[in-house]
């Protein structure tokens, strides 16, 4: 079993920037691959961001290239998420995601979720 459990949420202005963070326990983290995922009311929870177990590639969705960041220190066990230049579309409940095996943009691969935390980004 893996825990995870995020931080970092809160409310800011179109343009601001937050950095998500999520620590993992139960298992060796290197081992997984960890992803953000977010969802707005009403709609489905949809893929944000990829990082592979080492870090060695990461994965975005296509509104949020080039302003989204996803790391992770696998000493720390953490995964974070650096949000700039936020926007009202932004506005999402955030989950963080784990998986042993092989990550993708789909969240029935992962096996392993957050309870979530709340962005909310205002015009």
């Amino acid at each position: 079993q893996v825990q995870l459990v995020e931080s970092g949420g809160g409310l800011v202005q179109a343009g601001d920037s937050l950095r998500l963070s999520c620590v993992a326990s139960g298992r060796t983290f290197s081992s997984l691959d960890m992803a953000w995922f977010r969802q707005a009311p009403g709609k489905e929870r949809e893929f944000v961001a990829l990082i592979r177990r080492f870090g060695s590639s990461t994965y975005y969705v296509d509104s949020v290239k080039g302003r989204f960041t996803i790391s992770r220190d696998n000493a720390k066990n953490m995964v974070y998420l650096q949000m700039n230049s936020l926007k009202p579309d932004d506005t999402a409940v955030y989950y963080c995601a784990a998986t042993g095996g092989f990550g993708s943009l789909y969240a029935d691969n992962y096996d392993f979720w957050g309870q979530g935390t709340q962005v909310t980004v205002s015009s």
